[in-house]
């Protein structure tokens, strides 16, 4: 199983930022994402944050190896030409390193705040980014696109340089059962949710089913899965290790998911249904300041997960 790191942008400086992505690189990590947000989601609003692709280009001129993207991109910031040409550019100075990850997006004081249509309803959003992704792909793969959709008109556009990578990978970000799965089993290499491993099922039981309706393999996306894990030998310095990232963001608790503490083995014992039901890779929601014993041990937690049959 893959491990990719999200560390938070909000509640830290640049060099805390900075430094977290190569610390990621230099102890294995598999890839590295951050949010795409202009205002703080944890907590309250008015801490500060960095916006994320430029966060990503600075991490992609730093690195070497790791895998780089949003966990996810807002849909609605952004028209889907400027939202291909940004990954487009990622994956040059990355050296074909970029994941173009993406939803609907759902903040809606940030959009209020700087005057962005958030969209009639949840249901518009997501007619939104599906209409979106199709483009997107069609400009990554090199298409001449001449397009008057609901939302987006597009009239002789093509895109150079194309990417690096002969296929950049889309990630799809949410678990909306008739549309967000629709759109990921219809255009996605990738889909990330978070939840049970029940719930993961059953999710991934209905994206199964948009697949079979689009008529495309599922085996083509991979599941991915957001959690936050923090390593420690002992639970209580887990425990003690949470209480102070909450304290620090403002914020009682990381959210209604399963949050993975205490050692290698036992985390990878949380993690096993997950490897079993299909899942290639865990994300990892790293809260500033950014815990330094679990991005130099994740490693531990990938051998005791190989080790269990």
């Amino acid at each position: 199983m893959r491990f990719g790191a999200q560390p938070w942008s909000q509640a830290t400086d640049w060099p805390g930022l900075r430094d977290v992505a190569l610390h990621a690189e230099r102890a294995g990590w598999d890839a590295v994402y951050t949010w795409d947000h202009l205002m703080a989601i944890q907590g309250p609003w008015r801490q500060p944050i960095f916006e994320g692709w430029a966060v990503l280009a600075a991490w992609a001129a730093l690195t070497s190896r790791i895998r780089i993207g949003l966990m996810v991109g807002a849909n609605t910031f952004r028209n889907p030409g400027h939202t291909a040409k940004l990954a487009a550019t990622l994956d040059h100075i990355s050296n074909g390193r970029a994941i173009l990850a993406i939803g609907g997006a759902w903040f809606e004081r940030e959009h209020e705040a700087h005057g962005i249509d958030f969209g009639a309803s949840v249901g518009e959003r997501l007619d939104r980014l599906d209409e979106a992704v199709m483009l997107m792909r069609r400009l990554l793969d090199g298409e001449t696109i001449d397009h008057a959709g609901r939302f987006y008109t597009f009239k002789d556009t093509v895109h150079a340089p194309l990417p690096i990578q002969a296929h950049l990978p889309i990630l799809i970000g949410g678990s909306g059962p008739k549309k967000t799965l629709r759109t990921a089993a219809a255009y996605a290499d990738a889909w990330n949710t978070s939840g049970t491993p029940d719930e993961f099922a059953a999710r991934d039981a209905i994206l199964v089913g948009h697949c079979a309706d689009v008529g495309r393999d599922p085996a083509l996306i991979e599941r991915t899965v957001s959690f936050p894990i923090i390593i420690r030998d002992d639970p209580a310095d887990a425990d003690r290790a949470l209480g102070a990232l909450l304290d620090h963001n403002h914020i009682d608790t990381l959210g209604d998911i399963p949050n993975l503490l205490g050692s290698p083995a036992a985390i990878a014992e949380r993690l096993r249904p997950y490897r079993d039901l299909g899942m290639v890779e865990v994300v990892v929601r790293l809260p500033a300041p950014f815990d330094a014993e679990t991005i130099e041990r994740i490693g531990e937690v990938r051998d005791a997960l190989d080790a269990l049959p």
